[in-house]
């Protein structure tokens, strides 16, 4: 699914929803998927409800795209349904944060798990409209990040 403000894309991975859900919990589980090279190390516990936080240690220069190097960013849990649902947002360098949503829907299937993974900036304050350039992580960022985490979990 694609729009002006949202896509997802989705991939079938022979691992089960408790495998996967796992990784996505974990602090670094995120920076061990991550397609982007943005995220380069994270703090934290395990997540296991809306509103639990996490930091990761960002670089930027991995995109290339604006001059803000190394930084810190707070992963803010908005949703969270045991082996089902998580999904988040950011609170960082810049402020207010700009309510974007990152997120993954597992749905348990024959031969394994079909993993839903999505960005949605429909929400973002209006003052960044027009001046962050979005989305800032591409559909195929999400495709490569799916095939990370297949990797990492048919691998155990």
């Amino acid at each position: 699914m694609t729009n002006d403000e949202r896509f997802e894309v989705r991939r079938l991975i022979a691992a089960t929803p408790a495998e996967i859900f796992g990784v996505l919990r974990e602090p670094r589980g995120h920076v061990a998927i991550d397609s982007s090279g943005m995220l380069q190390s994270a703090d934290g516990e395990t997540v296991g409800q809306v509103g639990d936080e996490f930091v990761v240690h960002m670089d930027r220069e991995a995109l290339n795209d604006l001059p803000m190097g190394k930084y810190d960013v707070t992963v803010i849990i908005t949703r969270f349904v045991e082996d089902a649902e998580l999904e988040w947002t950011i609170s960082g360098t810049i402020q207010p944060p700009i309510k974007h949503l990152y997120g993954y829907q597992l749905e348990a299937r024959d031969g394994g798990t079909l993993v839903t993974s999505y960005y949605d900036w429909s929400q973002i304050e209006d003052r960044y409209r027009g001046k962050v350039n979005f989305p800032i992580i591409p559909e195929a960022g999400l495709r490569a990040t799916l095939g990370i985490l297949a990797r990492t979990v048919e691998q155990r």
